[in-house]
Order: structure tokens, then C-alpha cells, then sequence
């Protein structure tokens, strides 16, 4: 049977969060939803997915694949008519996708996240401008030296904040949107994939939008902030996106826009 929702799940060796996420999502009173489990990195022991209210299929990778390789074979694998890349680290509090879903079934164009609070309930910077190189530069900057990043300023109304792009921990695009768009770039194995996919959907006519009334918690990793190995995916990533086509775009639209 065809649900309305598809959740991409990908572990990296985050079996205990990616346990509490599946009992939450059991939690919530829908049944509209199928879950696409992929275990990246092996598992010491099995998630008891049996045992769970929604339909669950596993991937189990024989050798890792980067972040929108995953999703995208996610994707291929679910059938539902909106599908949604969601975090092991994110936990749910309140069923944030109705809200959601009352945002994006206003326009199939309309890719959409909830507000991502941390663990202090501050809401993150997980929607953003697109960066420049003299603005990552910068963030990278502030926090060597710990001093606090100042959020973009975006553009809102009383339901939305309207940002050029999101971060990939919770995103829901309808189908027919992510496959004309060709889901993630694979060439990006770690970061900045997300930026890349904002950039097509939005040179696409996309509206990106965070809707206010959907809030879930990030129990944020900080990976590239404290492993050397993640930092340099993470500029890697940055080089290849400001160096590409599609950013080449962004600016041209940019400059365009300011004549």
C-alpha cells in the first residue's frame, strides 16, 4: 500500500539514537508513513524492527556510501508521495510532520523542515543564505577562537522562515519534486550536499520554507568541529561547491537581482 510519507534514516554506528528516534515515531498517532533504515557502518547487535507499528526496510551497505548516495537509494527503495531525510540525532517531542505536511501539500514546489531546536531549546542555524567563501571562512573562524556565530537573517512571515537552503538533518520534498531534481549530488560524500541541493531546487523555482509550528531537538554530533578528518571533508566539500556550476548560477541570479 502507497503511504504518504517516506523516512530516510541512515546510521553511521548510531544504533542507541537510531533506537529511541523508531520508538518515537511508533509513538506518534499516524500510520501513514514507511521507514527506510540504512545501516552505513555495521551494527553490533540488531534493532528489534519487528516489533514495530510501520513498516520498516532495512539497507545494510557492504562498504560505506557518502550521505546523498544513501538517501538517494533510500528514495529509489520507498514509495511514498512525500519523502523525508531524517537524522538518527533528532528527536521528536510532538508529531511535527502534520504541520509539515499542511505546508507542503500548499504547492509541490515547496521543500520544507521544521524549526531544529539544540538540546537547550534554542533554535540552530540549520537554515541559512547561501555562504560565500569569505562567510564560511569566517564562521570557521569564530569558533577556533569560541566566540558566538551571529544567525543569518532571513526572511519570515507569522508561519515561515524562508531560507536560501537547510541543513540535511530533517528535510520533506514531495516526490515528483525530489526525483525531477535528481535527488542529492553523489559527488559530495560529507557535507555541504544539502547547500548543493538548495542551490538546484531553489535555480528550479523551489520555495524552501521552515514552518514554525513543527519543532524537533538536534542532539548535534559537531563532527567537522572536532575530528581533523571531518574538518577536511568539510572544506573539501565547500571547495567543490564553490567552484561549481551551480554556484557559478547562484551568483549570476544574485548579481542579477541587485541591478
Amino acid at each position: 500500500m502507497r503511504k504518504k510519507l517516506t523516512l530516510s534514516i541512515v546510521s553511521h554506528g548510531h544504533r542507541a539514537h537510531v533506537a529511541i528516534l523508531l520508538q518515537q515515531l511508533a509513538r506518534l498517532d499516524r500510520s501513514d508513513f514507511e521507514v527506510i533504515l540504512t545501516l552505513n557502518l555495521p551494527e553490533p547487535e540488531p534493532l528489534p524492527l519487528n516489533t514495530l507499528p510501520y513498516p520498516v526496510r532495512l539497507i545494510q551497505n557492504p562498504a560505506p556510501k557518502g550521505f546523498g548516495a544513501n538517501h538517494n537509494a533510500a528514495f529509489q527503495e520507498g514509495n511514498g508521495d512525500y519523502f523525508v531525510i531524517l537524522n538518527p540525532d533528532i528527536e521528536l517531542t510532538e508529531d511535527p510532520f502534520g504541520p509539515l505536511l499542511k505546508l507542503a501539500e500548499q504547492d509541490s514546489l515547496t521543500i520544507c523542515a521544521p524549526l531544529i531546536l539544540d538540546t537547550a531549546g534554542q533554535v540552530e542555524d540549520s537554515a541559512r543564505n547561501f555562504p560565500t567563501p569569505y562567510g564560511l571562512f569566517k564562521r570557521m573562524l569564530y569558533r577556533l577562537l569560541g566566540r558566538p556565530i551571529v544567525p543569518d537573517t532571513l526572511r519570515q512571515d507569522a508561519d515561515t522562515l524562508q531560507p536560501d537552503w537547510v541543513a540535511g538533518m530533517f528535510v520533506m520534498v514531495a516526490r515528483e519534486t525530489y526525483q525531477r531534481l535528481g535527488g542529492f549530488n553523489d559527488a559530495y560524500f560529507l557535507y555541504f550536499e544539502d547547500v548543493e541541493f538548495g542551490a538546484r531546487a531553489r535555480l528550479a523555482g523551489c520555495h524552501i520554507l521552515v514552518c514554525k509550528h513543527a519543532r524537533v531537538i538536534h542532539q548535534a554530533q559537531r563532527d567537522s568541529h572536532r575530528r581533523l578528518r571531518f574538518m577536511l571533508w568539510h572544506l573539501q566539500s565547500a571547495a567543490k561547491y564553490f567552484l561549481s556550476f551551480v554556484h557559478l548560477r547562484v551568483l549570476i541570479r544574485r548579481l542579477a537581482k541587485t541591478k
